[in-house]
């Protein structure tokens, strides 16, 4: 008995130290969180050097490790701790630089948060639909392979099953790799929702809600 209250007592230590961590306020920064079931739009609110609170627009996810990725790829582990209607509590695995975690810095110019998806997708240029795979997405554009090659500048469509189709420019390519600009962008909530629907927690979960429907003028 002794023994579980002494445990009990260094638990609580424990969390009220990483609840009392000095906490820098975050407004706005996007970020990811990734896991066994896919990867998830968040946005971190506050962070300390041993947690953060994040913002989701859908049911958690059920795992309970995660890593939570920032736009300039950095990547910390995290426990969740709690979740309370929109917002999850993490544990960081270990204490951060949280001076970087703010700075963020990066050999480039600050990129949008991309999702990695690997979905099949059909892609209609000049009335010819070809199938490809959708590799990753992001609010203004997507990343694609196809079994032919686009031209630069050609205006091509994204069908994806069960979704409204996007509409797009193809801005590079690489080999049978296309990067397509979205001809209308997502916000940050029509983003999560429909990378939600695409993968298997959002696909299994019953209360997950639908995604947004966007339609193209």
């Amino acid at each position: 008995m002794r023994q579980a209250a002494q445990d009990a007592a260094v638990q609580g230590r424990t969390f009220v130290e990483m609840r009392e961590a000095p906490r820098s306020s975050l407004m706005f920064r996007t970020a990811k969180l990734l896991c066994e079931s896919g990867e998830y739009v968040c946005v971190v609110r506050d962070i300390s050097a041993t947690g953060a609170r994040v913002r989701l627009f859908h049911a958690p996810p059920p795992d309970t490790h995660l890593f939570l990725e920032l736009a300039n790829g950095d990547r910390y582990g995290v426990e969740r701790m709690w979740h309370r209607d929109d917002h999850m509590g993490f544990r960081f695995s270990c204490t951060i630089d949280v001076d970087h975690f703010i700075a963020e810095p990066s050999l480039y110019s600050r990129r949008p948060i991309r999702l990695k998806l690997q979905r099949p997708v059909d892609v209609v240029a000049e009335g010819i639909a070809s199938p490809a795979v959708l590799l990753d997405i992001s609010q203004q554009g997507a990343r694609i392979e196809a079994g032919r090659k686009f031209a630069l500048e050609q205006k091509v469509r994204i069908a994806i099953e069960g979704q409204s189709s996007r509409l797009g420019c193809v801005r590079w390519r690489s080999g049978y790799t296309h990067g397509v600009v979205l001809q209308q962008t997502f916000k940050l909530d029509e983003l999560a929702n429909f990378a939600l629907a695409l993968q298997p927690f959002g696909a299994t979960d019953p209360n997950a809600p639908s995604p947004v429907a966007l339609r193209y003028a």
